[in-house]
């Protein structure tokens, strides 16, 4: 395992991915076969502490900075389709630090417009103060204007405001669970579409010389897509809403009044204090998120102080 060319080069474990009947697991196209529990004493070091009951746990024991071994990177993989979302405290992490970890778990995106770093560029750089803006101070969940929107993001924080800057993430699948039956019966089978250009504003991103180029080519090669309202997890099986504030559009077989109460009713559901947590960052703390049912809102009360956070993306695959 290791980095090559700026880039990030490594095994991917299969803990993220649909499991197969035989107790193998998926990693792209090819199916690798369960470890055996060699190195369990060193995975067992991994403690976890919940956070709330839907959502988030804190978890030591575990360097995010070295080499894992299989068993720890399949751990943790369980882990975080089980919480959710998994905090790390005290982990200070290069940039290629942080893409070889997030790197065990799939093949990385390279985000079409935000800044990255030069070098390596699947580490994408938010770094927003009182002369660039924050714009994810909505709810959302990362890049689902792709066909296949990311596995999972895990965000690193790099300089932080004196106070504010929390990040709040919210349980798509504990929302979904709270529905009615009759509200889950009228959700199935329903489709939204979700463009990049309702989080991505021409306004704002096209009008920036320092932006346009990229940006009209990401706009060029990003249409709108669509995306089932509920979505089932590939590994849990277990279904969560799928819809965003950042991305999602419309409902496709609503009308546009329809769609617009409906999608209103679902955002202020799943935002609802009972799915969600509110972490507070320190310096070297990083976040490691299942993007596939959850969604997260970047709290913009500290300007014009600045925040500079790391994130790496894993790739995922088509909803259903």
């Amino acid at each position: 395992m290791g980095l090559q060319a700026g880039r990030c080069i490594t095994q991917a474990s299969g803990a993220l991915k649909r499991p197969q009947a035989n107790g193998a697991r998926a990693v792209g196209g090819a199916v690798f076969p369960r470890m055996p529990n060699h190195g369990m004493i060193r995975a067992m070091s991994i403690t976890i502490s919940r956070l709330t009951p839907a959502i988030g746990a804190v978890v030591e024991g575990v360097s995010l900075a070295e080499e894992l071994p299989r068993i720890s990177i399949d751990r943790l993989g369980e882990l975080l389709v089980e919480h959710q979302i998994l905090f790390f405290r005290h982990q200070p992490l290069t940039p290629q630090q942080q893409c070889r970890f997030a790197a065990y778990f799939g093949e990385l995106h390279v985000h079409p417009i935000y800044p990255v770093l030069p070098e390596l560029p699947e580490i994408l750089v938010l770094d927003t103060h009182g002369d660039f803006l924050p714009d994810n101070d909505n709810w959302h969940t990362d890049v689902t204007f792709s066909p296949a929107p990311p596995l999972a993001g895990i965000l690193a924080a790099k300089q932080l405001p004196s106070v504010g800057g929390d990040t709040l993430w919210s349980s798509n699948r504990a929302a979904y669970d709270a529905l009615s039956d009759p509200m889950k019966r009228l959700l199935a089978g329903l489709t939204a579409e979700h463009s990049v250009v309702k989080s991505f504003p021409a306004g704002r991103w096209g009008a920036d010389p320092a932006f346009k180029e990229r940006y009209d080519r990401a706009v060029a090669k990003h249409p709108p897509v669509s995306h089932p309202v509920v979505r089932t997890h590939p590994v849990s099986g277990r279904k969560g809403l799928f819809v965003n504030q950042g991305f999602t559009t419309h409902i496709h077989e609503l009308t546009a009044n329809e769609s617009d109460a409906l999608l209103t009713f679902l955002y202020a559901h799943a935002a609802r204090p009972e799915f969600t947590l509110r972490w507070r960052w320190s310096v070297d703390d990083v976040a490691f998120w299942d993007n596939r049912n959850t969604h997260h809102y970047a709290v913009a009360d500290y300007l014009p102080e600045r925040r500079v956070m790391h994130r790496a993306t894993v790739i995922g695959d088509r909803p259903f």
